[in-house]
């Protein structure tokens, strides 16, 4: 990662540029000592040109942020690209770091109040980085409860191995950790209402899953998994499912990436005080 200063009469702009993993914590720290030490606490950080960021990256904005604000200063981000902002939103960071979408409107942040977090769409049709991918493995339960014209074209059409070839539903992410994962699905276009979602994924229903860890590294996970608990819902079913088979170097990806975002939610804790 490459990081570029720019300096203006009463703030200065860090443009990151490449991937802002822990190996490049450091660089960061070193140029927020530097403008700190001259003077400098109301700083910008331009994520446009960043492709990638880790939770030790994310912890090292949260603690700049700290170190400024105790100085009087600010921190604020900018123009964070798709990838970044999905993650900042995600683990709630920007109730900590605000956001704007242009240099001007950052600028203008650096002096007035931090604004509030946009509301996300409910919606769970697209394919973000909180999307869970399932398919029971069972051909003729997919049959039993989905009639060929209720289930669309199939969701496996996402980035990875071929997924889901008789139908498969999206769902959002709730929980994850090693033992299994949590998520909420609302139907989609099947027409099922929640008590046959429920039945549809009912207890011991064995599924094949597919998800990612955005803080970890990129693409699609994929594993086996039974259905321990269904929770129906007004609007849909919320789902926990067992790992029954994964592989070694997925299941070390999601311990870390667990750990990750319990020291994520740690540090945002102690910033906010909740």
């Amino acid at each position: 990662m490459h990081i570029d200063v720019e300096h203006s009469e009463n703030h200065a702009t860090l443009h990151l540029r490449g991937e802002f993993d822990t190996y490049y914590v450091r660089n960061l720290q070193d140029e927020i000592d530097a403008l700190l030490e001259g003077g400098v606490a109301r700083i910008i950080l331009n994520l446009r040109l960043v492709k990638f960021i880790n939770s030790t990256a994310l912890g090292a904005i949260i603690k700049a942020s700290k170190a400024l604000n105790a100085r009087g200063g600010k921190l604020v981000i900018a123009r964070p690209s798709a990838f970044c902002r999905e993650i900042i939103e995600k683990v709630g960071l920007n109730r900590v770091v605000p956001i704007f979408d242009s240099d001007e409107a950052a600028v203008e942040g650096l002096s007035g109040p931090t604004p509030k977090p946009a509301a996300k769409p409910d919606g769970m049709d697209d394919l973000d980085e909180s999307s869970v991918l399932f398919t029971p493995t069972d051909p003729a339960r997919i049959e039993h409860f989905l009639s060929i014209t209720s289930r669309g074209k199939p969701a496996g059409a996402a980035p990875g191995p071929a997924f889901g070839s008789n139908w498969s539903g999206v769902g959002r992410m709730a929980s994850l950790d090693e033992t299994g994962l949590r998520y909420t699905w609302s139907g989609g276009s099947t027409g099922l209402d929640p008590f046959a979602m429920g039945q549809l994924l009912a207890i011991g229903t064995e599924v094949r899953v597919k998800f990612r860890l955005p803080l970890f590294k990129p693409g699609w996970c994929e594993a086996l998994a039974t259905v321990s608990e269904v929770e129906e819902r007004t609007d849909g079913v919320k789902v926990g499912a067992a790992f029954s088979k994964i592989d070694d170097k997925t299941i070390a990806a999601v311990r870390q990436y667990s750990a990750d975002l319990r020291f994520l939610k740690d540090e945002l804790r102690r910033a906010t005080g909740k």
